[in-house]
């Protein structure tokens, strides 16, 4: 990474809004439940599976969150009626978990009564008890259309696999892009890493299914391992990258014969989501930077 890419993601906070947008449009399906149906049919035509992500990290009053549960709503209805290949993930935060847990609850059981699967997305580590509680609670309750997310970064995720075996939990297994002090986070990409393979290897010999959300190579490879070294079948596994990252990778684990889930976010309320995308690949805002620049100011490169 060089120093002209360190000094954009330092400013992108200070960055207007658009051209926030311009940098981060291959991240996000568009602005409209239309458009993300568009791309989860062309991905579902290229064999990949999806899971649609209504935006929304800017939630202040409860009628925001009202709003939201209704867009989910509205995202199930558009699955059943177009026949995708989907399924959506909802952060409680959208849901008002900052407001009122019992709030978000509530908006939370709206979605899962439409009876298709629901990923409850982890947020940064303020929201991880309660996370993990509301995931309890709700299998607790009968609800089996319901996963939940862990991320390796956290110091406490090979004790939260070991609290949750009892449920046997379908979860989505990522690295996590919040940064978190080191007390808590593993801070050393390494270390990142061998959490992720403990916690994998974990989560599979406990009899979990698991989505295994990662771009990083090494860690492609050393999941694959696992997985073929418990000789577990395609049905009890699958492999998620977002939309807009290493898609020619994707394009080969699926010619693989590996399932394959693509990250679908859509919505207005996409600025937060952006910043950590950007913040998270720091060459891509920086290549988008000067190919902007050139454009503007008529370089040549």
């Amino acid at each position: 990474m060089s120093l002209f890419d360190r000094a954009i993601v330092r400013v992108l906070p200070a960055v207007p809004r658009p051209v926030v947008q311009l940098f981060s449009a291959r991240y996000i399906a568009g602005s409209t439940l239309a458009e993300a149906v568009q791309v989860v049919r062309s991905l579902n035509a290229a064999g990949k599976m999806a899971t649609i992500d209504v935006l929304g990290e800017e939630i202040r009053r409860e009628e925001e969150t009202r709003a939201i549960t209704q867009a989910y709503l509205d995202v199930f209805a558009a699955i059943e009626r177009e026949g995708l290949d989907a399924n959506v993930s909802v952060k409680p935060t959208a849901l008002g978990l900052d407001l009122a847990y019992e709030l978000c609850r509530e908006n939370l059981l709206a979605v899962l009564a439409q009876g298709r699967f629901v990923r409850i997305d982890m947020e940064d580590s303020s929201t991880t008890d309660d996370t993990l509680r509301l995931y309890r609670e709700l299998r607790e309750a009968g609800h089996d259309n319901v996963g939940v997310v862990l991320q390796a970064r956290l110091r406490r995720t090979l004790e939260d696999v070991a609290a949750l075996a009892d449920l046997r939990p379908n979860v989505r297994l990522c690295k996590g892009i919040y940064l978190e002090p080191p007390s808590i986070a593993f801070t050393d990409a390494d270390a990142i890493r061998a959490s992720f393979v403990r916690a994998l290897a974990a989560l599979l010999d406990g009899g979990s299914y698991v989505g295994i959300a990662t771009h990083d190579e090494w860690l492609i490879g050393e999941s694959v391992r696992l997985v073929s070294q418990r000789g577990l079948s395609r049905e009890q596994y699958e492999l998620q990258m977002l939309l807009g990252v290493r898609e020619e990778r994707a394009d080969r684990l699926v010619a693989e014969g590996h399932r394959l889930r693509v990250y679908v976010p859509f919505g207005d309320l996409w600025y937060a989501y952006s910043l950590r995308r950007l913040q998270e690949n720091p060459a891509m805002a920086g290549t988008i930077a000067r190919a902007t620049a050139g454009r503007v100011l008529g370089l040549r490169g």
